[in-house]
């Protein structure tokens, strides 16, 4: 621990305007306070009074070191101001002062007096001090200490004292729309950077199983500074009146150190909530219309997912366990084990449009908006319309498509209500999100669904027809297209866009798109693990002990694994993958190859239809994109 750890950006002044001791201890204490380890402001500086009553703290040359040890300070840390024009400090000072450093330290330990013991020795050097007072600016200040520290310490701890006992310096949460690998790797990467720069760092990581290493009103209280790396909300009332850094889940694998120095720095704006104490998740961060949009959708395929592969994975096992020689109509059925497995799997399955719906319309509009969407995805299931309704005609199913609609629709429109009822009297702010809300939102997404679910039901089935007439080549070109659009970004948007494609149509029965998307998500880290292994002359160390893992990884269809070799070189990396996995696709479809669960990787490869030519597929797109990239790599030395 060096001191210019404890210093940051806001809590430095120059040029300070003051008249006499009282103003500067005000200024100090300020300044002090906006690192967050205070818990009581008036009582600090009753212990810098108390300290100066004691023995003035003028230690000569223009230079006062106020400082005070106390129990309502959570961690230590300084504190710097350089007056304008220089004053009396103390009626008995030997000349005037323009140069000041307050010290703020906890009750335990003697930290205090390795603090000021290290700050002495710097300003004991007059060309140092001199400087400081010429410094143009707090950036070109903390410079001065940061070089003039280094030049005569080194990386060397001013104290043998464990600090980060008294406290995090910077906490961080991270988390991904699916909470399955940016979520963790962000939060591995934010810890290593945290070592590396001797700031010590908790992060709170918002997965697929729910919050771990849950931050505490304490850590909150006595931290400096909060790193929240997301791509959906977060619960951020809790850092009110903290210097937040906010940014995307992949900031947070690719710049952690940049992200925690900032936190630090001074520069981080001070977060304010807007319903302190509410409990409320807000954005994590501003975002585009197009991220945006990508991040609610997010937030519904996230929570509709287990749905989806449990209940598909359940129907899957159903067709494997029966025996279709009895009753080529009731497949599925046939067996009294078939139809416990396949009704099961069907009620779970039977979820998917009206969770997808329900927490698109949440995330836009919290939870007013979960009804809503939730109705209009059942709907949308349903197939119901006017038209059904009045005896006219069967109804048609919008599917997948329909739900998403109705997620946005109902969603928005919530939000609508809600500034539409904003101005009604407070006595009625309780009526509104239990009667208002969901009884004029369920109404109008009802009807809005009603009209637009024979079109949507429509655009559905002419898909369909489309990817049931598709002849051999044009199915191949599809594969490879899906394969591909796997590997461009690991995770990302396109990864996604294909990945939502193949859910789309699963739940219409095209099980041979799923089976090209999943395959093709399969690749890259078997690429990057295959490569390491037969060529590891191409790789560092680290990397070849790494990518082991990346076998586990993809055999299990997590395609993230492959995010830390892409961001290192992309340009051999990523090209290779697209090619392994495009490979890989368009065998799949070639091969005829299908399966009816959106995930599971090489555990649910039982209930491929025509499995082994599908690990074939798997095998050679992997294969080829791992001898092509050994090819790209030069050797490492």
């Amino acid at each position: 621990m060096r001191l210019i750890e404890l210093f940051s950006r806001r809590a430095t002044a120059v040029n300070v305007k003051a008249k006499n001791k009282d103003q500067v201890i005000d200024k100090l204490v300020d300044l002090q306070v906006t690192h967050g380890n205070i818990t009581d402001k008036e009582a600090y500086k009753k212990a810098i009074y108390a300290r100066e009553e004691e023995f003035s703290t003028y230690v000569g040359d223009g230079i006062v070191v106020p400082h005070a040890r106390t129990e309502v300070v959570t961690r230590p840390s300084l504190a710097l101001a350089r007056l304008a024009e220089p004053i009396q400090y103390n009626e008995d000072d030997e000349d005037k002062a323009d140069l000041f450093v307050m010290i703020a330290a906890p009750m335990n330990g003697s930290l205090h007096v390795d603090i000021l013991a290290r700050m002495m020795t710097l300003l004991a050097d007059e060309d140092f001090v001199e400087k400081l007072r010429k410094a143009k600016d707090e950036d070109e200040l903390l410079g001065l200490l940061d070089k003039a520290e280094q030049e005569k310490f080194g990386d060397e701890s001013f104290t043998q004292e464990e600090i980060a006992s008294a406290g995090y310096r910077v906490l961080a949460v991270t988390a991904c729309p699916t909470g399955i690998a940016h979520t963790y790797m962000a939060a591995e990467n934010l810890q290593k950077a945290g070592q590396s720069l001797g700031i010590s760092i908790k992060v709170e990581t918002n997965g697929s199983g729910g919050a771990k290493n849950v931050l505490t009103d304490e850590e909150i209280a006595a931290c400096e500074g909060v790193v929240i790396a997301a791509d959906k909300n977060v619960e951020m009332d809790r850092f009110d009146g903290k210097p937040v850094v906010i940014t995307r889940v992949a900031d947070g694998i690719h710049k952690p150190e940049e992200l925690i120095k900032r936190a630090v720095s001074g520069d981080a704006p001070v977060y304010h909530a807007k319903n302190a104490g509410s409990g409320s998740k807000e954005p994590a961060a501003k975002q585009g219309f197009g991220s945006t949009i990508y991040k609610h959708l997010m937030n519904g395929i996230s929570h509709m997912l287990p749905f989806v592969v449990g209940g598909g994975i359940l129907i899957a096992l159903a067709f494997l366990l029966d025996d279709y020689s009895i009753n080529p109509s009731n497949f599925g059925m046939n067996t009294p084990v078939a139809a416990v497995f396949k009704t099961i799997g069907g009620v779970s399955f039977g979820f998917m449009l009206p969770v997808l719906a329900g927490f698109i319309a949440m995330s836009i509009a919290d939870r007013p908006g979960l009804v809503v969407g939730f109705v209009g995805g059942a709907i949308a299931a349903s197939g119901d319309s006017f038209v059904s309704l009045l005896g006219n005609g069967d109804p048609v199913s919008g599917g997948f498509l329909a739900a998403l609609l109705a997620g946005f629709v109902g969603g928005y429109f919530v939000l609508l209500l809600k500034k539409a009822t904003d101005k009604m009297p407070k006595a009625m702010d309780g009526l509104r999100p239990m009667l208002i809300y969901p009884l004029v939102g369920i109404l109008f997404i009802g009807a809005f669904m009603f009209l637009i679910n024979p079109v949507m039901g429509a655009i559905n089935t002419w898909i369909a027809n489309l990817l049931n007439s598709m002849g051999g080549s044009s199915k191949i070109l599809l594969g490879a297209v899906l394969g591909g659009m796997m590997s461009v970004d690991m995770g990302g948007p396109i990864n996604k866009a294909a990945y939502v494609f193949g859910v789309a149509a699963l739940g219409s029965g095209q099980y041979d798109v799923m089976a090209a998307v999943m395959v093709g998500g399969m690749v890259p880290p078997i690429v990057i693990a295959l490569s390491a292994t037969f060529f590891p002359k191409k790789w560092t160390k680290d990397e070849r002990n790494n990518g082991f893992v990346n076998y586990i990884m993809g055999l299990c269809f997590i395609t993230e694994g492959t995010i830390p070799y892409a961001a290192a070189d992309p340009i051999r990396v990523i090209p290779s993958c697209v090619v392994g996995s495009a490979i890989a696709g368009a065998l799949s479809m070639l091969f005829g190859c299908t399966l009816m669960a959106p995930h599971g990787g090489v555990f649910v490869f039982p209930t491929v239809g025509n499995p082994l030519m599908y690990l074939l597929a798997l095998v050679v797109g992997s294969v080829v994109g791992a001898v092509m990239l050994s090819l790209l790599k030069k050797n490492k030395q």
